[in-house]
């Protein structure tokens, strides 16, 4: 079989080093170079420690345009347009960018991005050249409430508490990323303006024809690494049993998204490309938990689902992981 030849710009933080784990580890991929100005000629496992015996790799200051068939674009927001404006990529190269900086674009014309949530527009995705990948806690919220919106069930005010681990803000230091602020401590951030809000409400919408729900997001910073933990409610007139049919169909055809009778917990999907989603009713009010790990779900693995769809490859491959529960 012939294998991906794949580039990595941008490769040092968290997104970049579960990538090159992934990837390395991918029978259908060949990483040919992973890139990053700020570390140009360290071994990668200097920078992510994990690969310690793995891969002797060294980090390339500049990438090698000509030689792969996709690049994924690690790099901080606003730096990936950057990137695809100064560069001359070739139309032979696929773009997968894991920013924010083409999740609002609109689809359609040459070298426009799709949206790439596969659970929501997997057709699109197998024939796109771009895509750009969902933001973690779009991932997990919209995973909550996909089938609703395919139903048009999804009306009045949705409330939404979801807590996310360290890992979700990102490498470079921060005031609230530090562990002596972290640990055993817990805030909000954000509240009702997360950035993950408009591309929630914009996919929302293309499922749900003439949606207007009021999205109230509480963002909060957990004291773990890495996952998030998503609570929404919202008045709905299904029954139990009618919303896990709802979810328990919608969600068949899709291999990383499973629907639990039992209630659910954060460990169960830490390691792993899959969300896991709960449901309960308190009168007319249906509770969806939604857990996804907010780097590979979030992230790198949901990056490396849509390369398999583009590139025709099983939608598990290089995904079968098991969740680190001890």
């Amino acid at each position: 079989m012939k294998k991906v030849k794949i580039g990595i710009v941008g490769g040092a933080g968290y997104t970049g080093g579960e990538l090159i784990r992934l990837l390395l580890y991918h029978p259908g991929a060949e990483l040919l170079f992973v890139q990053s100005r700020s570390n140009a000629g360290n071994l990668l496992s200097r920078v992510h420690t994990d690969l310690a015996g793995i891969s002797d790799m060294h980090f390339a200051a500049e990438p090698d345009l000509g030689t792969a068939d996709l690049l994924f674009l690690c790099m901080g927001h606003g730096e990936s347009r950057k990137f695809v404006e100064g560069n001359k990529l070739s139309d032979s190269v696929k773009l997968i960018d894991l920013s924010q900086d083409y999740r609002l674009d609109e689809a359609g014309g040459h070298g426009a991005f799709v949206y790439g949530l596969p659970e929501a527009h997997r057709e699109q995705i197998c024939t796109a050249s771009r895509v750009a990948n969902p933001g973690c806690f779009a991932t997990g919220i919209q995973l909550a409430l996909l089938p609703l919106a395919q139903a048009g069930l999804v009306a009045g005010q949705v409330h939404i508490n979801a807590t996310t681990g360290s890992t979700g803000a990102g490498q470079s230091l921060s005031a609230t990323s530090h562990f002596s602020y972290r640990n055993n401590n817990l805030s909000v951030y954000k509240a009702f303006a997360h950035q993950h809000l408009f591309e929630i409400r914009k996919n929302l919408a293309q499922l749900q024809p003439g949606f207007t729900a009021e999205l109230n997001l509480i963002p909060m910073r957990g004291s773990f690494t890495r996952g998030i933990l998503a609570v929404v409610y919202l008045e709905c007139g299904l029954s139990l049993p009618d919303a896990y049919y709802l979810y328990e169909h919608g969600y068949e055809p899709h291999p990383f998204v499973h629907i639990s009778r039992d209630n659910i917990d954060l460990k169960q999907v830490v390691n792993t490309n899959n969300c896991l989603i709960h449901l309960a009713k308190h009168g007319n009010k249906l509770l969806i938990i939604s857990a996804i790990d907010n780097l590979l779900k979030g992230a790198s693995g949901q990056a490396l689902q849509n390369m398999n769809l583009m590139f025709g490859m099983g939608e598990e491959q290089g995904l079968r992981l098991k969740a680190s529960y001890f």
